[in-house]
């Protein structure tokens, strides 16, 4: 099952589908099951060229996940190092084509540009965010790791992760929900609205001055 309500929790397991990009919004907890993929700035430059010149990709990107990471060596008895996000604003100019090839979902940290955003919608597919300076923590989720392509590029080679529970919040949904965004809005209103701190109503001996 690609998308699993329990406990409320959320769960995802690729591939997935467009009705399963639809159930998902802004805001929304959620945690990854089985296969996702990793792939930074030079090994996406190197998807698109292959994209452009119509070469076959290192993978089907149908209904995939790509989390954008160069993970560190394992320390002896690891399959993998720190494992924390990448800014995915550095994988804008490339996204926009990948999601046309079917990719569903990126993972990141930060905010996408608004050509990104349009593309999402376009092609129903969402951004979610990984936590930012957690790398240690979110390796915990990841049993295994193999190299699939650009092996050359070491630690921002492909490689295919195998997941368990791997924990993100989605940001930008197809409809056009953004996290960040309604975050700020909320910043906004509550500069214009001022924080309201209720205040006690006082005690009986204070109201009249506090006796003696």
């Amino acid at each position: 099952m690609p998308i699993e309500r329990r406990n409320g929790e959320t769960r995802l397991s690729p591939p997935l589908t467009e009705d399963d990009v639809a159930q998902l919004r802004a805001g929304e907890h959620v945690r990854f099951y089985g296969t996702i993929y990793t792939a930074r700035d030079a090994a996406h430059r190197r998807l698109l060229a292959a994209a452009e010149a119509g070469e076959p990709l290192p993978f089907d990107l149908t209904g995939q996940i790509v989390y954008y990471v160069g993970p560190t060596p394992p320390r002896p008895g690891r399959v993998i190092g720190s494992a924390g996000p990448t800014t995915a604003m550095r994988m804008d100019p490339f996204t926009p084509k990948l999601l046309e090839l079917g990719l569903k979902m990126t993972i990141g940290k930060g905010g996408r540009g608004p050509r990104v955003q349009r593309a999402l919608r376009e092609n129903k597919a969402v951004y979610c965010l990984a936590v930012g300076g957690a790398g240690a923590l979110l390796s915990k989720s990841i049993r295994k790791v193999e190299v699939i392509a650009y092996e050359d590029l070491g630690t921002e080679s492909i490689k295919r992760l195998e997941v368990e529970g791997f924990p993100a919040i989605v940001c930008c949904d197809m409809h056009g929900g953004d996290l960040l965004l309604q975050g700020k809005e909320q910043w906004r209103q509550q500069e214009k609205l001022g924080a309201y701190v209720p205040v006690a109503p006082l005690a009986e001996d204070d109201s009249n001055g506090g006796g003696g």
